[in-house]
């Protein structure tokens, strides 16, 4: 058993945690921790650790939640960090999908001829989200570096590569991003190969969110002929059509079957005239999520105390189904943050999915890419293992991408205009520099009350 740890839970307020505190609570591993879910927004995170104070005492494992929004509170002493902030500041959205400053971010594009569905991985809309977290998360591990420099910080926030890279690009503070693309995609390849995906070895290349098998065994056998087969022969479900003809045309599988996902890292959505065009099932899935948008513009102006009332009345009812897991998640069912931070606290070699720079997992792309790799957990974090190299034409396509991370990354602590057009241009729903310079001015403005690193 581990000794009791400190874990703060950055953006405590996020409906994410809803799931990963009692991923905590239940680990045996973990018994005795302090919990501490910090947020900007005092008043959510008072009713997340309402929620969860219950649960610690249900789980039986001495663990104490608390909250507060003092951040060198919150970090000081702290042994790890899990962070879920979505650059909405403190909107009144229980998810930052539903945010004006998201549904601004959607919008303006679209007058522009870019139809995004998602919009938080590439994109316009990925990277405003990338630019207005990213002060916030520098801000945090400054704190850190002085309060906790040992502590190792999980997020689990999009665009996930962007903030990683821009955490470890610069801050000293160790940072691992955490997803479930792949294991969904190891679980989806395993559904398809009718075997239990325990019983499935794989190897992939690939950046958060848009990655590809290059190997696949079943108890030591190649599978992947078959696997291709299948693909091939298949009738895909909605919404994985697209993954499907990828995955046909390219004979490498597409690792997280989504296509609303996969679609922002090809030009398509820059090229339909209206939602209705987009290809594939995306025009239904686009109408859904652009239904759910708020209608009024961002504003860091605070909430009339009647539409704040309401707001936490249908967040407390959000939040007030949580219940304790019959145990910790594991790597490949779920994310399994608990299972992870156990691990590392423990010294315990645990193989997991992370996201960190690549240091030579994939050789033909740069050391310092932000890549979703295979792992394993030791005393200082993890370390990831060899994936191979990248096929021809993923390489190129992640190449392209990796040059994005690093301009958002930049443009982000650096307040520069036009490493946010340079962004643009190099993103794959890019269109006429012209238009980009009124689109970026747009962006930007909308976004201003969180963007001070650009109007200083």
């Amino acid at each position: 058993m581990a000794e009791a740890k400190k874990i703060v839970c950055l953006g405590g307020g996020s409906v994410y945690f809803k799931r990963a505190v009692p991923d905590l609570l239940v680990n045996r591993d973990l018994a005795g921790s302090e919990i501490v879910l910090y947020d900007i927004d005092r008043e959510k995170v008072e009713a997340m650790a309402d929620v969860h104070r219950g649960l610690a005492a249900e789980a039986g494992t001495g663990c104490a939640v608390r909250a507060t929004d003092d951040l060198a509170d919150a970090v000081d002493g702290a042994d790890f960090a899990i962070s879920s902030i979505g650059g909405s500041g403190a909107a009144i959205a229980s998810r930052v999908y539903q945010s004006p400053y998201h549904a601004a971010d959607l919008r303006i594009p679209a007058k522009y001829g870019i139809r995004q569905i998602v919009g938080d991985t590439c994109g316009p809309a990925g990277m405003m989200m990338g630019l207005r977290s990213i002060p916030a998360y520098i801000e945090i591990c400054r704190e850190m570096e002085r309060r906790c420099p040992h502590a190792i910080l999980f997020n689990h926030s999009n665009p996930m590569a962007v903030l990683c890279r821009a955490m470890v690009k610069y801050t000293d503070i160790t940072v691992i991003g955490i997803c479930h693309g792949v294991q969904a995609g190891i679980r989806y390849a395993a559904q398809i190969l009718e075997v239990d995906p325990r019983e499935l070895s794989c190897t992939w290349v690939g950046t958060n969110h848009y990655y590809w098998f290059t190997r696949v065994l079943h108890r030591g056998r190649d599978v992947y002929p078959e696997l291709m087969r299948r693909i091939r022969e298949s009738d895909a479900d909605e919404g994985r059509r697209m993954t499907r003809d990828l995955s046909r045309a390219y004979g490498y599988q597409v690792v997280y079957p989504q296509d609303d996902h996969a679609i922002e890292f090809y030009p398509w959505m820059a090229q339909a005239d209206d939602l209705s065009e987009l290809p594939y099932d995306m025009p239904g899935k686009a109408e859904e999520r652009w239904s759910h948008m708020p209608d009024e513009a961002p504003s860091g102006a605070p909430a009339p105390p009647e539409v704040r009332e309401s707001f936490m009345a249908e967040y407390r009812e959000l939040i007030a189904d949580v219940t304790l897991p019959d145990g910790p998640s594991d790597t490949l069912m779920g994310e399994g943050v608990g299972e992870m931070i156990a691990a590392i606290a423990t010294g315990r070699r645990l193989v997991c999915i992370a996201n960190i720079p690549n240091g030579g997992c994939v050789p033909n792309l740069p050391d310092h890419s932000l890549l979703e790799v295979e792992a394993l957990t030791d005393w200082g974090g993890v370390r990831g293992l060899q994936m191979g190299e990248a096929p021809p034409v993923l390489k190129g396509m992640l190449e392209k991408r990796i040059v994005w991370h690093e301009l958002v990354a930049d443009a982000a602590v650096s307040g520069d205009r036009e490493l946010v057009v340079q962004a643009c241009l190099v993103d794959e729903m890019s269109i006429p520099p012209d238009r980009t310079e009124h689109m970026v001015d747009e962006l930007l403005a909308a976004s201003r009350d969180l963007l001070p690193q650009f109007t200083a």
